[in-house]
């Protein structure tokens, strides 16, 4: 039973003993959209008490990502390590009312227990040897030995729940052993923190992988021993790769903002992702709106998700191609720069040779002209180099495409952009002029001009890339190429 009348809270729980995967940012995203979907409360809680191997660059990927993603709690971050006293409080109060005690077993002891019980052919598990019973006489607890603190689990009957996503789900009682919920230098363990943490913030709906599946059982009976309200649960399967295999690094298990470095749009992952186990119809592309309208946990698929990178790249090319060509510039100036180019001063381009100075190429125009052809933003910047550095083409490319009889046909198209008005339409006119004028076809002029423009034998059409250069780079471009064939 679910606390309605403080409405919908959920939480997203990462540990930052690593990045924000996709998996991991998918949780985040259905958690967040419930919330929204209900007018709720969706909340950030960080899981840190694995000092070991939690580390300050994995909290703040996690942070990163969630920015990223535009996944901006209600409430927290909350972080696990600052509410140490109140564990131990609650700790105390499961003591003081029998619901815990202490075990002092030792390491051997268990690990006694664990093979004699492998040898008979049963689950291992704790015997409840330290366990308080009516009647019970407990041995005396061994000196200088810290104890650890176990949870009184039931005996007997089963806890059950109906799952948002999976349906009906039951254990039985006997399968769980008396859980340690703190360890012998008196830290708490995870499973404790979990219920104390969502019993506190008043987690109505709790969204997480089916990897937890296991933990929910003992988190339930902790939360009734403590006489909390429980919250809904929905374990969402896992993602897979292509093959059927677990997500690995190759299928895309990566840190989130390694998709924001590949060059993919935030609102084309949050579409990817929300479309990865979950379904509105046959709906593909839609806003993040009416993600948030259409969300519920009744239409999460019970089966994993397989990560396909085709379909991430067709997404990512939609959003490219109905994003604003300012926006893109902002986002493929930075990549530029790291290829060493500064889109903003025209030719600056570090190891190679530049062309000479003149008026700077207007880096939104070419993200409109070049968005349509490109997967991610990479691409576009790959693309757009053309633009901004010199080309060099090799003298076998020469010998192949700018053939002695096209020379003059080039040389006389270098003379004629030095008269007209550069517009694409004027360009186009001349282009068509030129080939009519010389009896040749198209792919005979525009693959020599291509190389020796930009380096390369396909573009976008020819006068609109043209276009984009200053005049006086075109013709300083065809006759440095030509002088180079001869």
């Amino acid at each position: 039973m679910s606390d309605t009348s403080i409405g919908v809270r959920t939480r997203f729980a990462p540990s930052p003993t690593g990045f924000l995967h996709i998996g991991g940012a998918r949780t985040a995203l259905f958690s967040w959209a419930f919330a929204r979907h209900q007018g709720g409360t969706f909340i950030l809680r960080i899981e840190d008490t694995d000092v070991e191997r939690s580390t300050p660059e994995a909290l703040q990927a996690i942070l990163d990502g969630m920015a990223w993603l535009d996944l901006a709690p209600d409430e927290g971050p909350f972080y696990q390590m600052r509410r140490m006293d109140r564990y131990r409080e609650v700790i105390g109060q499961m003591l003081a009312a029998g619901t815990a005690y202490h075990c002092w077993c030792s390491r051997e002891e268990l690990e006694a227990m664990r093979a004699e019980q492998e040898a008979r052919g049963v689950k291992p598990r704790y015997d409840g040897r330290w366990r308080p019973e009516p009647g019970k006489v407990l041995p005396a607890p061994p000196a200088g030995v810290a104890p650890v603190v176990r949870f009184r689990n039931p005996i007997g009957s089963s806890v059950a729940w109906h799952d948002l996503v999976k349906g009906p789900i039951e254990f039985s009682n006997d399968e769980l052993d008396d859980l340690i919920i703190a360890r012998s230098d008196g830290t708490p363990t995870y499973n404790f923190c979990v219920v104390v943490d969502d019993w506190d913030m008043r987690i109505t709906h709790v969204i997480r992988g089916d990897d937890h599946v296991n933990n929910t059982p003992r988190q339930i009976n902790i939360l009734k021993a403590l006489g909390a309200r429980l919250p809904q649960y929905g374990h969402v399967p896992m993602i897979h790769g292509p093959d059927g295999q677990k997500l690995s690094k190759r299928h895309g298990a990566v840190s989130v903002m390694q998709y924001d470095e590949d060059g993919y749009l935030p609102e084309a992952v949050i579409n990817y992702l929300a479309r990865l186990g979950w379904s509105h119809g046959d709906a593909e592309v839609f806003s993040r709106e009416q993600f948030v309208e259409w969300f519920d946990c009744a239409h999460i698929s019970r089966s994993p998700a397989r990560f396909d990178f085709e379909k991430l790249n067709w997404l990512n090319n939609h959003y490219l191609k109905a994003s604003d060509d300012s926006r893109l510039a902002g986002l493929v100036a930075p990549r530029l720069a790291r290829r060493g180019v500064d889109a903003g001063a025209w030719g600056a381009a570090a190891g190679s040779q530049a062309s000479s100075p003149g008026p700077a190429i207007a880096l939104p125009a070419v993200c409109g002209l070049l968005k349509d052809r490109a997967s991610t933003l990479e691409e576009i910047a790959d693309l757009a180099m053309m633009f901004y550095v010199e080309p060099h083409p090799h003298a076998e490319q020469l010998a192949e495409h700018v053939k002695p009889e096209i020379r003059p046909v080039l040389r006389a198209f270098a003379d004629a952009c030095g008269g007209i008005d550069w517009t694409r339409e004027t360009i186009a006119a001349t282009i068509k002029q030129t080939v009519s004028g010389h009896g040749i076809k198209m792919p005979q002029f525009g693959i020599p001009v291509r190389l020796l423009v930009f380096g390369r034998t396909q573009t976008p059409a020819l006068e609109a890339v043209l276009a984009l250069l200053p005049r006086e780079v075109v013709v300083h471009r065809l006759s440095r190429g030509l002088a180079h064939a001869l």
